[in-house]
């Protein structure tokens, strides 16, 4: 095949892209409108544009291209138009300029073929060619869209089990058709395109595939009437369910070490269930945090004939039996250290997780150690943990050691703990030495409910925690207590490329002055994570000029961020004001301020932030470094 041959084909192959999106528009996806008269015949259009002899111009020529039409159009039309493609082709693949003219008479029926997918279809379409003398010839296609043709009604209607589901007086095939209906998004007064078009169909076929009619699809009936003439569109929607598919048995696959009980009890679904999309993922999620397998994925094959029972197929790929991590690291409030954690997932055949973390530093020297257990019935894990730490401050050592047992919960959102702790805690300061033991029934509740559990940017986390018990000290009287702590922190952008982060704090003891209570259960505030431009827990009340721990906590924060650049994105500059302290009473409370500037990294692996802040009340700044985010 000859180069003006294989260029000519290209050409009618664009022309013949142009024709199959045109019937599509009219045909194949529903759309049936009054045929608009063409302004401008072939014949007509090769006249205007051809100059006398250019039918014998030899060899390809170059030429220029220019689009008048309003700028959401303009683009649109220079991106898809065969003769804005072919104006920057290669030298080898260009056209001479008898094809030239061909294109140029093609284009007015090419883009009202465009145009019509966007909702225009009574535009007016001219072309014209200018041939300056020694300079390339411009080609001017001037784009009249006219009115844009818009949704004045629209009607959805279901068939198939949803149909009769919902004629029954089902009240849940009820409120899904209602959201149905609710996010149907071309209702009256909404621009018609054949991209919305599509989009609209898509998603809610998408909602309803997703909520128990994995099989729905739309009817042949499903048209969008277009009336070219009053620019009027009219949508007709009927939507075939298929059966509602009922969840069946589980049916595990790649299991070996570990028990079947605990895949099973962490299902909140039962043999009938209705299917739903998301309640299988929030169930993969909860095998997930198991902590026994590497992989999980969980699905249905949508087959009509088991919608009565359709299996659930769950396939596991198991973590190794026994797993040691190293490392070395460092924080601005611990400094240097040296950590070593070991899981064994089955230790002495027992359906057990258990695992202990050493921690080796400057600082902190510490061992904690956990027995869990699979998930029961209600979704529940039972542990008993313990724990020795040992941390250095320039004011005072304190040694401490706890055991406890409990259970707990993992949702979606919600994690829940509620446990008995025995604990003792002895500190060394200026003031002498003083030990402290403590019983108590503690409740900690975390909610997350945020856009990225690792890289957040909106939404909201909390914490709370509450205890009650007795506490017996050797240096001061024994008594009961409660306490109370609470951490929340908002995260919200302002607009696309400004993200702020908010954080409160607050905690208090509540008992009678003179019990001795553990300096454990006690408060502190300063350094990374609660007010920068302090060293870590510096922030308390001061006995004889010697620092303690309070019974109060107050602690705030407010930090704006942005992208260094566009190109840079996952590079972020911050400023933040903190603010916060540590007291006895709260009419000795005295917050201490510090601000400053930061750099944050949105690594792949987690969030890296460095901070200068200047600490008002010591009057220096200080450098804060921390990766991850604490919760």
């Amino acid at each position: 095949m000859s180069d003006r041959a294989r260029r000519a084909a290209r050409h009618v192959s664009g022309l013949m892209a142009a024709v199959c999106l045109h019937a599509c528009l009219v045909g194949c996806a529903a759309l049936q409108q009054e045929e608009p008269a063409a302004a401008t015949s072939a014949s007509t259009a090769a006249a205007a544009v051809a100059p006398a002899g250019a039918a014998s111009a030899p060899g390809t020529v170059s030429y220029r291209v220019e689009v008048q039409a309003p700028d959401e159009l303009r683009q649109m039309l220079l991106t898809h138009l065969d003769l804005a493609r072919f104006q920057n082709a290669p030298q080898t693949d260009g056209i001479t300029n008898a094809e030239l003219i061909r294109l140029a008479a093609a284009s007015p029926a090419q883009a009202r073929t465009l145009l019509e997918t966007e909702g225009y279809f009574s535009p007016q379409v001219s072309v014209k060619r200018d041939d300056p003398p020694d300079q390339t010839p411009l080609i001017t296609l001037t784009v009249s869209p006219g009115p844009r043709t818009t949704v004045v009604t629209w009607e959805l209607n279901p068939g198939g089990d949803l149909k009769k589901n919902v004629d029954a007086g089902d009240p849940t095939a009820q409120a899904l058709l209602a959201r149905l209906r609710g996010r149907w998004p071309l209702k009256e007064g909404k621009a018609f395109s054949q991209p919305e078009w599509s989009s609209a169909k898509n998603s809610t076929l998408a909602l309803l595939r997703a909520d128990g009619y994995p099989t729905a699809n739309w009817s042949p009936n499903t048209l969008a009437h277009i009336d070219a003439k009053t620019h009027e569109a009219n949508l007709a929607l009927e939507i075939e369910s298929g059966p509602l598919f009922l969840l069946g048995e589980l049916r595990i696959e790649g299991l070996k070490r570990y028990s079947e009980a605990g895949i099973r009890n962490v299902a909140d679904f039962t043999p009938g269930t209705p299917y739903s999309e998301k309640r299988l993922f929030d169930y993969q999620e909860r095998l997930g945090k198991l902590g026994l397998f590497n992989g999980v994925s969980v699905e249905i094959d949508p087959d009509p004939a088991q919608a009565a029972a359709v299996p659930v197929r769950v396939r596991v790929t198991e973590q190794s039996l026994q797993q040691a991590v190293a490392g070395v690291g460092f924080s601005d409030n611990t400094r240097e250290r040296v950590t070593l954690e070991h899981r064994h997932l089955r230790p002495f055949g027992f359906d057990l997780q258990m695992h202990n973390k050493f921690e080796l530093g400057r600082k902190l020297r510490s061992w904690e150690g956990e027995l869990l257990t699979d998930p029961g019935e209600a979704q529940y894990r039972k542990l008993l943990a313990g724990g020795v730490t040992r941390l250095d401050t320039v004011d005072d050592v304190t040694f401490s050691w706890k055991v406890r047992a409990g259970r707990s919960l993992y949702t979606e959102r919600i994690e829940r703990l509620i446990f008995a702790e025995l604990l003792n805690a002895s500190v060394q300061n200026g003031l002498g030495e003083f030990t402290s033991r403590a019983l108590s029934m503690n409740y900690n509740w975390i909610w997350r409910d945020v856009d990225d559990i690792i890289l957040p940017t909106r939404g909201l986390t909390s914490v709370i925690q509450l205890a009650g018990g007795y506490a017996v000290s050797d240096s001061a009287d024994n008594g009961p207590f409660s306490r109370l702590y609470t951490r929340n922190t908002l995260y919200w952008p302002l607009g696309s490329s400004w993200f702020t982060q908010t954080r409160l704090e607050f905690g208090e003891v509540f008992a009678k002055e003179n019990v001795g209570i553990p300096d454990t259960l006690l408060f502190r505030a300063g350094g990374d994570d609660s007010v920068r431009g302090y060293g870590y827990r510096d922030l308390g009340p001061r006995k004889s000029g010697v620092l303690t721990s309070g019974r109060k906590l107050l602690t705030g924060s407010v930090e704006i961020a942005h992208a260094f650049s566009a190109k840079r994105p996952s590079i972020w500059w911050a400023a933040f004001l903190d603010a916060g302290n540590a007291a006895d009473q709260w009419t000795e409370y005295k917050p201490a301020l510090g601000y400053g500037l930061g750099l944050r990294w949105r690594s792949p692996v987690g969030p890296l932030r460095i901070d200068w802040a200047y600490g008002r009340e010591v009057r220096k700044g200080r450098l804060h470094f921390s990766v991850g985010i604490a919760f």
